[in-house]
């Protein structure tokens, strides 16, 4: 949004400064031609009292000299060649003297002669005949031909010479001028658009960082009501909706609390009953599922009350899986069913809580004895990279016919009976490390769910995402090379 006011703004300075500056440059331009030619024929005006008293050369030479532009050499006098007149008549007449002026009469007649440098001979003739001044042009700039009346029928042209560099004297420096005028119209501009693009930006990021933060699980996270009024309005109604939330979220836990309380009841006849059956196997394996159920209902009743304000602290994979096969495997080994585990001899620390990658692993295994017939084998793997845990359980059962459906929720884990739940925890579990689940077919001939438990968040799960299938098959076939342990 600030980008977008600042590129809106930026445009339409733009537009009003070139709709301004270019004709007002023009205009300049025009006023520099208009004051050349204005200074022009300002100087040929001052030759016309010379000429209306004398054509003498001498005379003409010093007025000329006498002007600016003469003295600059820009300046030249055409006089026509011509008889003494004066009224029409001969100077004879009145008995005036050849060469000199009695009553008004003017000198004698003469040649044809130019006063001062001359640039524009062919249009002189043609200036002389009509008695209009003319504007043409000439090497290195423009003349000025201004006609001046000798008498009834012979005009003297006055030729004053205008270079180019008078014409447009200033003209650069007034468009330099406007340019540095233009771009700190802009700049300022984009500077004011910048800064109420900030007073706009700042509110709306802050509702996003919040908005951010309450999707982490930061449900303290509100957000300052201030900016404009439309965004203010969006902050009361964040807060408003994290407020709701957080009280959505501690009925949820008390009601999950008061649920799983309800279940003490049941698991005190199950551990009388238990208590009863004696000696043997089967009595010590019920008394201890018993056991193992009340200590789960016993924590899910603490998590249920605990407000989740912090990140997981995480827990090691390893561990909680050689724990978890040692429950399940007593069973199996009633089943007889055959087990294999591998790579947990070490260390694989992953950012979930431990109840909730126990309570995954406890969906996977349980889905293995629920769907598949006894006597079926299973596998549990564990391999491990820079960038995640990936946690494989595989079966020798019948397979699932609909991957997809079974890892949404409430579609069921493949079989009658199933609450379409089990899966679903297994996903999340990933999801909330950035990973991801995906079920397939496994060497054993079944079903094969692998758990992508990324390491760096959500950077690690893109980039873990972004390898190839065959990289990952790869990376799971050398890691089932090697040699397994059997329980």
């Amino acid at each position: 949004m600030r980008w977008a006011l600042v590129k809106v703004s930026l445009a339409v300075t733009v537009m009003v400064v070139l709709a301004f500056a270019v004709p007002l440059g023009l205009v300049v331009k025009e006023l520099a031609r208009d004051r050349a030619f204005t200074d022009a024929e300002r100087q040929a005006a001052q030759i016309r009292p010379a000429l209306a008293i004398t054509t003498d050369r001498g005379q003409l030479e010093r007025a000329v000299a006498s002007s600016q532009a003469g003295g600059d050499g820009r300046m030249a006098v055409h006089v026509p060649g011509t008889e003494e007149l004066h009224d029409g008549r001969r100077d004879g007449a009145h008995g005036g003297s050849r060469h000199g002026l009695v009553d008004g009469t003017r000198e004698g007649p003469h040649d044809a002669y130019v006063v001062g440098e001359r640039r524009a001979d062919p249009r002189v003739v043609e200036v002389a005949r009509r008695g209009r001044s003319t504007i043409t042009p000439v090497p290195g700039g423009y003349a000025l031909l201004q006609p001046t009346a000798l008498s009834a029928r012979e005009f003297a042209v006055v030729e004053v010479f205008v270079p180019h560099r008078a014409v447009s004297n200033g003209v650069t420096t007034s468009w330099v001028i406007l340019t540095g005028v233009g771009f700190a119209l802009i700049a300022g501009s984009v500077a004011t658009a910048d800064r109420l693009g900030l007073r706009l930006v700042r509110p709306a990021e802050r509702l996003a960082r919040a908005a951010q933060e309450l999707g982490d699980g930061r449900l303290g996270v509100r957000v300052r009501e201030d900016g404009p009024a439309e965004l203010r309005a969006a902050a009361v109604a964040f807060n408003s909706m994290a407020d709701q939330v957080v009280q959505l979220l501690a009925s949820e836990r008390e009601l999950a609390a008061d649920l799983s309380h309800r279940l003490r009841t049941p698991l005190t006849v199950l551990r009388l009953n238990a208590a009863s059956l004696g000696e043997g196997p089967a009595a010590d394996q019920t008394r201890a599922a018993v056991a193992q159920l009340e200590r789960e209902v016993d924590q899910l009743i603490r998590t249920a009350r605990e407000a989740k304000t912090h990140a997981p602290v995480g827990c090691d994979a390893c561990e909680v899986i050689r724990e978890r096969m040692d429950f399940w495997s007593a069973l199996a080994e009633d089943e007889g069913r055959t087990v294999r585990l591998a790579g947990v001899s070490e260390t694989a620390w992953v950012p979930v809580a431990r109840t909730e990658l126990v309570a995954a692993l406890d969906a996977m295994l349980g889905n293995v004895f629920r769907h598949t017939s006894e006597g079926t084998a299973f596998a549990v793997d564990v391999h491990r990279s820079e960038e995640a845990v990936i946690v494989l359980v595989s079966d020798a059962g019948p397979g699932i016919a609909d991957p997809d459906a079974a890892l949404r929720r409430g579609h069921g884990d493949g079989g009658p009976g199933s609450t379409g739940l089990g899966l679903d925890i297994v996903r999340r579990v990933a999801e909330s490390t950035g990973g991801d689940v995906r079920i397939g077919r496994s060497v054993l001939g079944g079903t094969e769910v692998r758990v992508w438990l990324a390491l760096h968040g959500n950077g690690g799960s893109r980039r873990g995402r972004r390898m190839s299938r065959a990289a990952r098959a790869g990376r799971f076939r050398r890691g089932r090379a090697r040699r397994p342990s059997q329980v």
